[in-house]
């Protein structure tokens, strides 16, 4: 009862802090082989969080968050709700770290929450026995209630600091 993270993976948990990342390797030594998950995303660019924030916005909307025009991209569907798009826990903390990771049942469908909210379990249960808080994106408010008012980042999972 295990799955192995694999390269990319391990590779896209460089940089992120070291609590958070134990949290997700023994998620991963938790989990059964129906609960096989991926990291998609540790720390992040200041250049890739302009180009989230870019998304789903105007150049003016960027501007006016110090982003530059080139970032917009009005048509495409908005990814992040940061007022400020260098607040992302995936960019680094002043520890120098990141403390935000992105992870998704493998193999991917975006469409199935009930495999989202099954890893996500698994991810709050692994905090807790490695005595981390954590905070999950489709709960933010931590009330065991996951996409009740708007909270629609599912693969997101951060340190509650």
């Amino acid at each position: 009862m295990a799955i192995v993270l694999g390269s990319r993976s391990l590779s896209r948990l460089e940089g992120v802090h070291p609590d958070l990342v134990r949290v997700v390797k023994r998620a991963a030594a938790m989990a059964a082989r129906e609960l096989d998950f991926t990291v998609l995303e540790g720390v992040r660019s200041a250049e890739q969080c302009y180009i989230n924030y870019g998304k789903g916005r105007t150049a003016a909307q960027c501007r006016a968050a110090g982003v530059p025009d080139r970032f917009a991209a009005p048509g495409a569907a908005k990814v992040t709700w940061l007022k400020n798009p260098l607040n992302s826990k995936h960019c680094k903390q002043r520890d120098g770290l990141g403390h935000a990771v992105d992870l998704a049942p493998y193999p991917i469908d975006w469409n199935d929450l009930h495999r989202f909210d099954a890893m996500a379990k698994l991810v709050l249960e692994a905090a807790k026995i490695e005595k981390v808080a954590i905070r999950w994106g489709a709960d933010w408010n931590s009330n065991g209630k996951p996409r009740e008012k708007g909270e629609t980042d599912s693969p997101h999972f951060e340190l509650a600091r």
